[in-house]
């Protein structure tokens, strides 16, 4: 490890998988940044690969608004169904739409470096994205299995990254920074812990990105049935999916253990409650400051 800078430590931050509970990165990386802590190198799996790289595309802000202000109702529009048998939604609307609200760039010309993880389940293999199209490699990060297809990339079916590494530490192994920060969105549900209650909006906040969200799913219509198929189905496997990644995230972190690492209980949040994102934001913020206030 190096010396700290005068600012703060120099962190390679390795964000983990586990759907909407990842909105807390968002509330991580804001107080790393407060704190003039500077993040040099990213790894993400799924979620973590989509904030992660926003965040090094530097428009974490933008992202951060527009998921602050929408609604179940809005998250359901936003799903393109597929009804096709390697998976329920096709996930082009939702990538589109980031893409035009936030823009879309190639991973080596990123100020930061990053690494978004998927898995080749063919070759029983994890990949590394950190080359291309950074929204070609969030999609292949984030297809979660039976929900989203199969994203192609050089000719292979890609799906979510947690599906082999929930937090991916490796990437940073070679990393020339003071810290190496995990956080795991797969720790065992505890009934006690705090949700926080989201913090007061003033009244002409986030109008303009309220405004734009509203444009976008204005342009969809899906049908009530078609929205509700499938959904005990992709429940059981969700819960499936989820205590599969906390089994392997705690094997893995037990063997490469992170400097720090900031749990987060898998009972907090649902895979799809997007529209919980000012508590899970929240909850990063103070989960950070609770566990890094040290730094």
């Amino acid at each position: 490890m190096t010396d700290s800078t005068a600012q703060g430590k120099t962190v390679s931050l390795v964000l983990g998988s586990g759907g909407a509970r990842g909105l807390a990165h968002i509330g991580v990386i804001n107080w790393l940044d407060e704190h003039n802590h500077r993040i040099v190198s990213i790894s993400g799996s799924s979620i973590g690969a989509l904030i992660g790289g926003i965040y090094a595309l530097g428009k974490l802000d933008e992202y951060e608004h527009w998921v602050r202000a929408i609604s179940a109702t809005d998250i359901v529009k936003l799903l393109d169904l597929s009804f096709d048998h390697d998976g329920l939604v096709r996930g082009e609307r939702i990538i589109d739409t980031l893409k035009e609200l936030i823009g879309d760039g190639l991973i080596e010309d990123l100020p930061i470096p990053f690494t978004a993880v998927a898995s080749d389940v063919a070759r029983e293999r994890e990949v590394w994205l950190n080359s291309g199209s950074l929204f070609d490699a969030i999609r292949a990060s984030i297809s979660l299995p039976l929900f989203f297809k199969p994203a192609e990339i050089n000719g292979d079916k890609l799906l979510d990254g947690g599906i082999l590494n929930p937090v991916p530490i490796a990437p940073t192994f070679n990393d020339d920074s003071d810290v190496t920060i995990a956080v795991n969105l797969g720790g065992k549900p505890d009934p006690d812990f705090h949700v926080p209650e989201p913090p007061p909006r003033g009244p002409d906040e986030e109008a303009d990105f309220v405004d734009r969200i509203g444009d976008f799913i204005r342009k969809f219509d899906l049908k009530k049935q078609a929205a509700s198929r499938g959904v005990g189905m992709l429940e059981i496997a969700d819960r499936t999916f989820d205590a599969m990644q906390s089994a392997i995230a705690r094997q893995q972190l037990a063997a490469y253990p992170p400097d720090i690492q900031l749990v987060v209980p898998n009972n907090v949040c649902g895979t799809m409650e997007f529209d919980r994102a000012p508590q899970m934001i929240q909850l990063g913020y103070e989960l950070a400051e609770r566990k890094l206030a040290h730094l």
